[in-house]
Order: C-alpha cells, then sequence, then structure tokens
C-alpha cells in the first residue's frame, strides 16, 4: 500500500490562490440543535451555500486543473 501524502502549508495555500473565483468562502453556524444533543458546541460549514451545493467543488476543481500523470 502506498503512502498518502503530506499536506503543507504551501499546498493549502496554493489550492486557496487556484479556488480564488471558483468556490465561495462560506460561513460556520453554530448549531443550537446539535449542540444540546452533543452536550458542547457544535458550528456546522454551510458548504451548501456553494453552486454545487456542497464542498466537492473545491477537491474536483483542484483535481481537474493538475496535469495528468501516469
Amino acid at each position: 500500500m502506498s503512502e498518502v501524502p503530506r499536506v503543507t502549508l504551501a499546498d493549502i495555500e496554493a489550492a486557496a490562490e487556484l479556488l480564488q473565483g471558483i468556490a465561495i468562502r462560506t460561513p460556520m453556524e453554530d448549531s443550537r440543535w446539535l449542540s444540546a444533543l452533543a452536550g458542547g458546541p457544535v458550528a456546522l460549514k454551510c458548504e451548501n451555500l456553494q453552486r454545487t451545493g456542497s464542498f466537492k467543488i473545491r477537491g474536483a476543481y483542484l483535481r481537474i486543473s493538475q496535469p495528468i500523470s501516469n
């Protein structure tokens, strides 16, 4: 089994730059209902506000923008 490559801060910064104008910055919202259920604070990342309705636009766009490798 191959080893999973480590993600660096530089990787994250490069991805953020590439995604500018593609994916929007989505807010975090506190969930009182889930917080009560969990017994502690729960915040939800509102990725449903993306054009695609999910977080998948980020990973998909990054992948298809990479050169094809064998």
